[in-house]
């Protein structure tokens, strides 16, 4: 029997690739053959070389709102990226085309359409970003994270999926994460802050001025952002600081309790799956196009988070936020267990069974 044949596309940001690599696994043993197109020097090739997956690179242009000079290029190099992609399809024969969004993708996606190859996008914030939105129209199924989103997407089109988790972050070890923080025993809950990889004054701040008051009740783990760790806290028993998590990661979610979290989509889908109680202290608007809070006010009218604003983040407010969830936690963790979207991999898989011709 001939093997079937995915394209993956999708880069810009690691938002973008994760969820594609999460899926890998499962393409894997359905016994797809898979390719990735990503652009020359994206960030996504790295990423997509480390998993051991043929990788292709094409000529992509970023599509703006605002005037910059490079709108008079880009477009060209957009229809160059088509050609690109139209001429590497035509060689593949793929049966379906997955995409997980950024610029890089339009081309793809359009090409699929161009060559007849059903293409599936996913959608991971409330409202579609500007690649997506063109990229819609090449689409066969428009899978998504956010209930609210499916009224920005044509009806025949949407699916609410959920976002692709990573395995092995089901499979944490927590005494390995107890060693490694050097916490004693297991005689408090554990809380997880999480400040985005380059950490949040406001978060780091709030917690250290009440950090006697906490330390009290829990035991601390602190991923505090490059550069912005505290010396003068180093060796305070029961709190752990570290700049950044990789592999270590997944055993801190295992030891949890709850967690403080920005609210990125593919963070947040994390801490659903995961059921781990949360506050969400999204970016505020004045840093970001404001998807953030867009985000956590879903997961907060859907009963799966507190949130928090940064303008709004004091000692007393992420005090009194940290006893409401933790008093409330057993709420928060039924909310997020009857939650439709835990098996989104197999959703998507499904879709994708369905789809490929």
């Amino acid at each position: 029997m001939e093997k079937k044949k995915i394209v993956m596309t999708g880069g810009g940001t690691a938002g973008h690739v994760t969820p594609n690599i999460a899926l890998m696994p499962a393409l894997k043993e359905a016994g797809y053959e898979i390719t990735y197109i990503g652009s020359y020097n994206g960030m996504e090739r790295e990423l997509i070389e480390a998993q051991g997956i043929p990788y292709l690179g094409i000529s992509s242009g970023k599509l703006r709102r605002y005037f910059d000079w490079k709108n008079f290029s880009d477009p060209f190099k957009v229809i160059k990226g088509f050609g690109q992609a139209v001429s590497i399809l035509k060689k593949l024969k793929p049966n379906i085309v997955f995409s997980k969004g950024g610029f890089v993708s339009v081309p793809v996606v359009l090409a699929a359409k161009y060559c007849h190859i059903p293409a599936i996008i996913h959608e991971s914030d409330i409202t579609p970003g500007l690649a997506n939105r063109i990229a819609i129209r090449g689409a066969k199924k428009v899978c998504c994270n956010f209930p609210e989103t499916m009224k920005y997407l044509p009806a025949d089109k949407a699916v609410l999926t959920g976002s692709p988790i990573r395995r092995e972050l089901f499979s944490g070890n927590p005494e390995a994460a107890m060693k490694l923080c050097g916490f004693p025993n297991h005689n408090k809950p554990v809380l997880l802050i999480v400040g985005g990889s380059s950490g949040s004054k406001a978060i780091n701040e709030a917690v250290r001025q009440i950090l006697p008051k906490l330390l009290e009740e829990f035991y601390i783990i602190h991923l505090c952002g490059k550069g912005n760790l505290d010396n003068q806290l180093n060796g305070l028993a029961g709190y752990a600081q570290f700049e950044y998590a990789n592999a270590e990661l997944t055993d801190m979610f295992a030891l949890a309790d709850m967690a403080i979290s920005r609210a990125g989509a593919n963070s947040i889908c994390e801490l659903l799956a995961l059921h781990k109680p949360n506050i969400l202290i999204p970016l505020s608007a004045a840093a970001s196009r404001g998807d953030q809070i867009l985000n956590a006010k879903s997961f907060a009218k859907q009963g799966f988070s507190y949130v928090l604003e940064e303008e709004k983040v004091n000692n007393q407010t992420l005090l009194e936020a940290i006893h409401a969830v933790y008093q409330n936690r057993s709420k928060y963790i039924s909310a997020m267990s009857e939650s439709g979207q835990m098996d989104s991999i197999g959703t998507i898989m499904k879709l994708i069974a369905e789809e490929a011709k």
